[in-house]
Formats: C-alpha cells, sequence, structure tokens
C-alpha cells in the first residue's frame, strides 16, 4: 500500500496527503480527516526510510553501554528507552561488554544507520572512534561514564559525598581497616570513586595502604579475586567496598565460600545499589545512583542538540542506603532492608 492509494481512496492529491500526516496547518480539517480515514481503511504505513531520506532524519537515538548484564545499566537503558518513546524516537542499544573495541564497532554501526544522535557510556577513556565522532560535530551525549577533554555534554551521578558518608557510617560503627575493590582506571567513574575513597578516609586519620586497593573491571569474577587476595592476608581488613554491584556479589561469593559470615566476620558495602542486595542474607549496604532520572536527563539532553537547542550537563547526586551487611546502624540512621 503507497500514499498514492491513500491519495486516491481520500480524493486528494499525494501532496495533501504528504502534508496532512506531516500535521502541516495548511491542509483544511475536512481533507485531514478523509486523508486519515483513508489510513485507517487501508491499514497504510509510513515508509520510514523513505521518509528518513526525505528528511534526514530518522528518529532514532543510539544508546552504547558498558555492559548489559549489569543491573544498573539494564535500568539506565531502560529509562532511556522509555523517555525516547514519549518523544518520539526509537533506541538502538549496544553492549560494549565492556572492551572498548566493542564499543566502537557499535558506534560505527549505528552512524553508518543514519541515527540522528548518539548517546554513550564510554568502556575506556581514549576510543580515537569516540574522540571523531565528538570532533565531527554530530549530536553526542556521554551518560554515567564520560571523556573529560571532550567538548560533549555529560549526565552523570556524583557518588563522592555519598562515598564520605559511607565512610563516616563505617567509622560510626568501629570498622577502621577498610579495603576497596576499585573499578578500571581508564574509567572517569573508576578514578573517581577511589579518589573520594582515599579521601573520606584521610578524614577520619585512617590509612589507605596499597595492600587494601585492589582493581577489578566491574564484573563479579574480578571481585571475587579481589576478595579472596584481601582474605589470605595475615591482618584481613574488617570492611570490603566494592565500586561496582556486580564486584560485590562476587565480593560476597568468595566470603561465603570460606566459611565466613557478612558482617560477623568482614562486612561489605558496594557503590550502584540494584534490587537484589534487599534480598541478599544480609541485605547490602550500598551507594544508589539516581538511574531512571540520568536516563530521562541524557534523552532531553541529546534531543535538545538533535533540535538545535544548547542543552547543559547535568550533575545529580547518588545516596548511601544502610542496610546490615556492615553491622547494626546506629539509632536513628537512614535503612533500607
Amino acid at each position: 500500500m503507497s500514499i498514492k492509494d491513500v491519495a486516491a481512496e481520500a480524493g486528494v492529491s499525494v501532496a495533501t496527503v504528504s502534508r496532512a500526516l506531516n500535521d502541516r496547518p495548511s491542509v483544511s480539517p475536512e481533507a485531514r480527516a478523509r486523508v486519515l480515514a483513508a489510513v485507517e481503511a487501508l491499514g497504510y504505513r509510513p515508509n520510514v526510510v523513505a521518509r528518513s531520506l526525505r528528511t534526514d532524519q530518522t528518529r532514532t537515538l543510539g544508546l552504547v553501554i558498558s555492559d548489559v548484564l549489569n543491573p544498573y545499566f539494564t535500568e539506565l537503558a531502560r529509562s532511556v528507552e522509555e523517555q525516547a518513546r514519549e518523544l518520539g524516537y526509537s533506541v538502538i542499544i549496544g553492549n560494549a561488554d565492556e572492551r572498548p573495541e566493542l564499543q566502537d564497532h557499535h558506534i560505527r554501526t549505528l552512524l553508518d544507520r543514519r541515527i540522528d544522535g548518539l548517546l554513550v557510556s564510554p568502556a575506556d577513556g581514549g576510543s580515537p572512534l569516540v574522540y571523531d565522532a565528538a570532533c565531527a560535530g554530530g549530536p553526542m551525549v556521554f551518560v554515567d561514564r564520560w571523556i573529560p577533554d571532550l567538548d560533549v555534554p555529560v549526565i552523570r551521578a556524583d557518588g563522592r559525598a555519598a562515598v564520605r558518608d559511607l565512610v563516616a557510617h563505617l567509622y560510626r560503627l568501629g570498622h577502621r581497616r577498610l579495603a576497596i575493590i576499585a573499578g578500571p582506571a581508564t574509567t572517569t567513574t573508576g578514578r573517581e570513586r577511589i579518589d573520594a575513597f582515599r579521601a573520606a578516609l584521610a578524614t577520619y586519620g585512617l590509612a589507605c595502604p596499597d595492600a587494601y586497593v585492589e582493581h577489578g573491571d566491574f564484573q563479579a569474577v574480578s571481585g571475587r579475586r579481589a576478595t579472596e587476595r584481601f582474605l589470605a592476608m595475615p591482618e584481613p581488613p574488617e570492611v570490603i567496598f566494592a565500586a561496582d554491584n556486580l564486584m560485590a556479589l562476587g565480593a560476597l561469593d568468595a566470603i561465603r565460600a570460606q566459611g565466613l559470615r557478612v558482617p560477623d566476620d568482614i562486612a561489605l558495602a558496594a557503590f550502584d545499589d540494584i534490587p537484589w542486595f534487599v534480598h541478599t542474607d544480609p541485605p547490602i549496604t550500598a551507594i544508589a545512583q539516581p538511574t531512571g532520572e540520568l536516563g530521562r536527563a541524557a534523552v532531553h539532553a541529546l534531543v535538545d542538540r538533535i533540535e538545535g537547542r544548547s542543552p547543559q550537563s547535568v550533575t545529580l547526586q547518588a545516596r548511601l542506603i544502610v542496610r546490615r551487611s556492615c553491622g547494626e546502624a546506629p539509632t536513628g540512621q537512614r535503612s533500607d532492608t
């Protein structure tokens, strides 16, 4: 079924059908009603590819996320898709699986598909393709992670205050030997979280020796291996802070595999709260990012760029959710068990 068939059914010109379907004001109400009735009767669907060639727009956004198996990024992708749909856009998602080369493959593929704009959570800080795409001037927005020296809007959460709140909470509970499983130093979030942790420890006069710092890759296996090394030390830490939810689950597996209990034998906390943490035994203290808000803000910023407006970077605040994995919370402190 073509637009010519709709025009014949409605008794109007092809140009009138086109104007009516594009909601142009030059079409009379009577003609518009006849066109819509013909569309309904014939079951006509506009050719999206042909329309994109005429308008130079596909009404499609690309989203390249770091790891679709990470519940945080799954929720982020869902909020992006929902907000884009509300604004009349579709979303094509590429999963980088924390691999820069796979990230670049998805970016190249999406650009070849003539998407209108691109949302990226970079898997590392030095992808030449991301640099090239940004410098080419096409609409792009970073979400969650970013590349600092690129002039691209960034939609992110600031977790530094929440990390300070976490260390304060641990200090009140009497913990003094605190270890961290940090993320990759090549990512902005990996660097920011360990820097915030060290700064918070310094506030209380606590050391952060190299022995209490392990670097993972935001995957559960790396959290398990780092925890095994911590537990094998002559003086293990009293607390393990995993800078990512999957690394925290790996840490929990390693603790249980050695017959130890949280928090009786060792405390555990995580960055990036996920629904599973409420159901673990015990529920895990975690820093929660406003994931849904991040996704919605990222879409609005990208659509602003696509439609010729000047978006601003947005920084939202993460928050600490205290549960039982670090010990009983002091009276009156927020808890979510």
